[in-house]
């Protein structure tokens, strides 16, 4: 299903090449301030235009459609749609029947029984991640205090990064890709959201997470470096901050102790792989004539899409702790 939530409801739609992508936020509480000009930051820091981004610019203007009545929610679904305007399929038509390695286009094609939208990979494209930072801006509204800070950490294994654009020009120069790390934390955020078991507040961010094409791994505080650690060295000691907040003195948890939020920054971590459509010379099925064939993908891709992601990160964080304080 395309809907993620409980209280607090995300539905998105659309396709990378059809008229426009969307979403609809059911849950929203009425009577906040919302405007075109609150999504303008968030969407700006995703668009494409620096060294190792896509050639795709699209305008990327949000048309609020419903739930808002002169400036303010009104509690109805909210819907926004994006106009695609710069779509170029002709670069997809000699791909049919011939599944890009790395893409959904093989499983897409048999769940959809043939008739999904292949053009630029459909609703299985990274265009759709628009329609969630615009969820994010609403979400966020709806955290109140809260604060999300994400960024790049790493990208294509160096951590420096005032190698990244040497990195980026010389995987672009040999037709392929690289992928990157995301950090992000979340400050503010009230101890006692969760739940355990099957509904801890890792399990939902990086099922969140999971949702944003090309990611490959999640991990939480000191993540799996703990497994190498002692017991000693990743617990958190307890104490009270300079307000008198319980908080931790370090924060080897990533801010949740059983599934719960304990009151510390939540601190995680999103590895995403390498782009998938690229230049360079890559072995697939021809699955029209069941022959093995050199496939180069052509077309505006970027390079390395994690450039593209901390907004996203930030977007689906703050739509699980939107659903959370619902529940709460």
């Amino acid at each position: 299903m395309n809907t993620f939530g409980n209280n607090f409801r995300v539905s998105l739609f659309g396709e990378s090449h059809g008229k426009a992508v969307g979403v609809v936020i059911d849950g929203v509480r009425p009577g906040m301030d919302l405007s075109t000009s609150d999504f303008h930051d968030d969407i700006l820091r995703r668009k494409a235009g620096r060294t190792g981004t896509t050639a795709r610019i699209e305008a990327d203007e949000p048309e609020i459609l419903s739930g808002v009545f002169e400036g303010r929610t009104t509690g109805a679904p909210v819907a926004i749609i994006f106009r695609n305007e710069e779509a170029r399929s002709s670069d997809y038509g000699s791909l049919e029947g011939i599944p890009r390695p790395g893409h959904a286009d093989f499983t897409a094609g048999v769940k959809y029984q043939g008739f999904n939208d292949p053009r630029g990979g459909g609703q299985f494209s990274g265009r759709l991640t628009l329609p969630l930072v615009a969820a994010g801006t609403v979400a966020k509204k709806m955290c109140g205090d809260m604060t999300f800070k994400a960024g790049l950490v790493e990208v294509g294994g160096e951590k420096d990064s005032s190698l990244w654009d040497s990195l980026l020009k010389a995987a672009a120069e040999e037709g392929d890709s690289l992928g990157g790390i995301v950090g992000c934390t979340v400050s503010n955020v009230p101890a006692g959201l969760g739940e355990p078991f099957f509904d801890p507040v890792e399990s939902l961010i990086s099922h969140a997470m999971f949702s944003i094409p090309g990611v490959r791994g999640v991990e939480f505080g000191d993540g799996f470096a703990a497994a190498g650690m002692k017991g000693s060295g990743h617990n958190d000691t307890f104490c009270r901050d300079s307000q008198g907040k319980v908080t931790t003195l370090t924060n080897g948890a990533g801010g949740v102790n059983g599934g719960i939020t304990n009151g510390a920054p939540i601190v995680f971590r999103v590895a995403f792989k390498p782009t998938s459509s690229i230049p360079k010379v890559q072995r697939t099925l021809n699955m029209l004539t069941d022959q093995t064939v050199d496939l180069s993908v052509r077309g505006r891709h970027d390079v390395c899409f994690a450039l593209r992601t901390p907004v996203v990160v930030e977007a689906m964080s703050a739509i699980v702790l939107a659903d959370l304080l619902a529940r709460k």
